[in-house]
């Protein structure tokens, strides 16, 4: 991971045009490639962001090191440097990911022995599927053969949708899976969550945990 913190601006161009004026920032490289931004607060939400898979070059324009940095649709974040006030890097290794609570566990597992439950004809692939970001809750398949990959939450929020679009960005590059649809199941999905998900493809299921674990017949609600 690169750390760099600096008075910088940025301007995105793509679907949409952005700009965001000069201010001291915080600005993160990661090892997938994406790039964000962040200011003193929001919590964990940046103020700007690019998904992986993006290229980043430096330049040098009118005094100041401006990063270009682009995806493979063509869209592109332009920081332009103009005080860099730290910048380190580390090597952070291989992270092996969030540990459930006994919930979340606990209804992994059931869905897993009962892929029926999301849809007629649906099969396992495999539990914790291994990605280079994390392993993926469940990754089964659909009636129709459609591969698909389901994250699993007790509390449905924002930063569950960003986590499974993540992982589906990097499902979709492989040939033998691709395509990759997304399942985001959790006890309760927060309305914003469900508005992402919904504006990303991503299916909503609210889980019925009690349901499950006594094999009702109404384990879920679908939307």
């Amino acid at each position: 991971m690169r750390l760099v913190i600096a008075r910088c601006s940025v301007d995105y161009a793509g679907r949409l045009t952005a700009h965001l004026p000069s201010a001291p920032r915080l600005i993160l490289v990661k090892a997938d490639q994406s790039v964000s931004i962040h200011a003193d607060d929001r919590a964990y939400k940046p103020l700007n962001w690019m998904s992986p898979p993006c290229t980043l070059k430096e330049s040098d324009g009118s005094g100041h090191t401006v990063w270009t940095v682009e995806n493979k649709a063509g869209e592109k974040l332009i920081i332009t440097m103009e005080e860099i006030l730290h910048d380190s890097s580390h090597e952070l290794g291989v992270d092996p990911g969030l540990i459930k609570d006994g919930v979340e566990a606990h209804l992994q597992e059931l869905l897993a022995d009962r892929m029926e439950t999301l849809g007629e004809g649906w099969t396992l692939i495999r539990r914790e599927y291994p990605t280079a970001i994390g392993p993926v809750d469940i990754l089964g398949r659909d009636a129709d053969g459609t591969t698909v990959a389901v994250e699993i939450k007790r509390r449905g929020e924002i930063d569950g949708v960003e986590q499974l679009t993540r992982y589906l960005e990097l499902l979709n590059r492989d040939p033998h899976l691709a395509p990759v649809k997304g399942v985001f199941a959790a006890q309760e999905i927060k309305p914003q969550a469900r508005v992402l998900a919904t504006d990303r493809d991503i299916r909503c299921v609210t889980l019925d945990y009690d349901g499950l674990r006594g094999i009702e017949d109404d384990k879920l609600r679908l939307f």
